[in-house]
């Protein structure tokens, strides 16, 4: 079987340093999935607008020609220790296939068809390969039991911003970029680094890319400082 993708996902995770380990953890991130021909007729999405929460199944792109392993190393483990790739949700998957729930926000039928949702786990560019709509009734679990990730991440980082990465995030929000300082807080609070460099001191500045700009951290105990924001 040969499968196409219908859509293509832009969202502000340039790279896979930064993305959310798990959707709906970002509830400032939004992404706009954009169909291509002949996925993009409107009566394609006629009755769409009647659902607020969409599955999305995706393909992990830059994983593609990946070796398989049948052991990974997921960060709920710490980074260190193996299990197998069918308990996790491992980007390194025999097909590269991923499935994301989103909410929708808005069905946009004009020269360019597309859906804006929020609450994305996506890299830029992430081909879209279906939706479907999610229904509480058959897709949620009573009761269900979840292994190694039985609960929410339990512990965030508190969140402070330089001078000079405050003044930037004040100039960018006027240029347009709503919400930006929960969006990047909401992000850093998650703790992006590996989970390895979670368990010790880690005097490391690292930088990772969000929307057009590079943000610069580190990380002192339960403190993540952004200490610059460049574009």
């Amino acid at each position: 079987m040969n499968i196409t993708p219908i859509a293509f996902a832009s969202t502000p995770f340039k790279e896979k340093f930064g993305i959310p380990r798990q959707p709906s953890l970002i509830k400032h991130a939004n992404s706009v999935i954009e169909f291509v021909s002949p996925y993009d007729q409107p009566d394609a999405f006629v009755g769409l607008e009647q659902y607020s929460h969409l599955w999305l199944q995706f393909g992990f792109h830059q994983h593609e020609h990946a070796e398989f392993k049948p052991l990974v190393r997921p960060p709920r483990l710490g980074g260190n220790k193996k299990t197998g790739v069918f308990a996790t949700r491992s980007s390194f998957r025999p097909n590269s296939l991923g499935l994301s729930l989103v909410e929708l926000k808005q069905v946009i039928l004009d020269k360019k068809t597309s859906l804006i949702v929020s609450c994305p786990d996506l890299l830029d560019g992430t081909p879209i390969y279906d939706i479907k709509p999610y229904i509480e009734y058959s897709d949620s679990a009573i009761n269900p039991q979840c292994g190694i990730a039985k609960n929410a991440p339990s512990s965030k980082l508190d969140v402070v911003f330089s001078d000079k990465a405050r003044a930037m995030l004040h100039a960018l929000t006027k240029n347009g970029y709503t919400n930006l300082e929960c969006f990047v807080k909401e992000v850093m609070e998650q703790d992006p680094r590996p989970a390895y460099k979670q368990q010790n001191e880690d005097p490391k500045i690292y930088g990772m890319k969000l929307y057009a700009f590079e943000i610069k951290f580190r990380v002192e105990q339960n403190s993540l400082i952004v200490i610059d924001i460049t574009s």
